[in-house]
């Protein structure tokens, strides 16, 4: 049997299980299913969202925002409404969109929430409630940055908040039980960060580039997914999915060799080809029993096109995730 899976896991890796890459252009795709409709949010003016019945065809839906929230203008000023990785999430009957509100570069950035009880924008109670700002970074106060939010509940079913990019790397914050603000007394985590080149400033990200928490409940782990490298660059991207693992889900997170992720580590998961630049940003989910990565990649072939990838996961003996090649 062991040899089996051998030659299985040696297959997958090499040839895949083939599932097209989506001609739609996306950056930081996030999905939910709801009903016999998938659900995909990511970035664009406003919250760009696509419907789907079969994860191959989609359809384009409302943004979530068709002005900007008023309180952006706060954190970056003339503010453009163009709104960064969402997250989406079901509790207690309602849908959690997370989502983030940046200065390009810099840590001037905030994560608000939105909710809604429906995602059908034809349903009669249809309707985004924008509850404002959940965490804020400000220059010269805090060494991280509030962007790229990703929600997990934790085996107490506490609400953990996880987000962040270069800097000192990505953090966690538990979350009050009403999921709009962060629980006192406060309790924060480092679950990732890379070595620098040279001396960390306040208003400079350093050149220790990581981003995109997902954190996915699977196999009796919490699998810490992230992207390394440079994002939105076209074919000069260089971004890659790594991931680590732990028992908790605050960590400490360790790598398929036992290096801490806090300590630079990270095993690869995905990664640019030939035919695709930059592939990163992940989200991973079940659907319909099988386990799915969603990701955004450039597309070689098409002047650099940013465009929705998506790909089965499977597991190896040891239970780290294989992902099949990008088509």
């Amino acid at each position: 049997m062991k040899l089996f899976r051998l030659i299985f896991f040696t297959f997958l890796a090499t040839f895949g299980l083939s599932l097209a890459a989506q001609n739609i252009r996306v950056h930081d795709p996030v999905v939910i299913k709801q009903g016999d409709t998938f659900y995909l949010f990511c970035t664009g003016r406003g919250i760009d969202c696509y419907s789907s019945k079969d994860l191959k065809n989609w359809e384009k839906e409302p943004s979530v925002f068709s002005e900007k929230p008023k309180w952006t203008d706060t954190v970056v000023p003339g503010f453009r409404n163009h709104i960064w990785a969402p997250d989406i999430s079901f509790h207690n009957d309602m849908y959690y969109l997370y989502y983030s509100v940046s200065a390009f570069a810099k840590n001037t950035s905030a994560i608000g929430l939105a909710t809604n009880v429906t995602l059908n924008p034809k349903d009669e109670n249809f309707k985004w409630v924008d509850h404002g700002i959940v965490i804020q970074s400000v220059p010269n106060r805090d060494l991280w940055n509030a962007i790229d939010p990703n929600l997990v509940f934790d085996e107490n079913n506490t609400p953990w908040l996880s987000f962040g990019s270069f800097w000192e790397g990505l953090k966690m914050v538990k979350l009050d039980s009403d999921l709009k603000s962060i629980a006192e007394p406060q309790e924060w985590y480092t679950i990732a960060r890379r070595e620098r080149s040279f001396e960390l400033k306040d208003a400079n990200p350093g050149d220790a580039a990581l981003e995109a928490p997902f954190i996915f409940k699977k196999n009796g782990y919490y699998y810490l997914f992230l992207s390394w490298d440079l994002c939105c660059r076209g074919k000069n991207s260089t971004y890659k999915v790594v991931v680590g693992r732990s028992d908790k889900a605050t960590g400490p997170y360790y790598d398929k060799t036992g290096k801490s992720l806090f300590e630079g580590g990270g095993t690869l998961v995905a990664e640019g080809n030939k035919d695709w630049f930059g592939v990163g940003h992940n989200s991973t989910y079940v659907f319909d029993g099988k386990d799915y990565m969603f990701c955004h990649g450039y597309d070689a072939h098409d002047d650099g096109r940013p465009k929705l990838i998506i790909s089965e996961l499977a597991w190896d003996d040891e239970l780290w995730p294989l992902v099949k090649p990008v088509d």
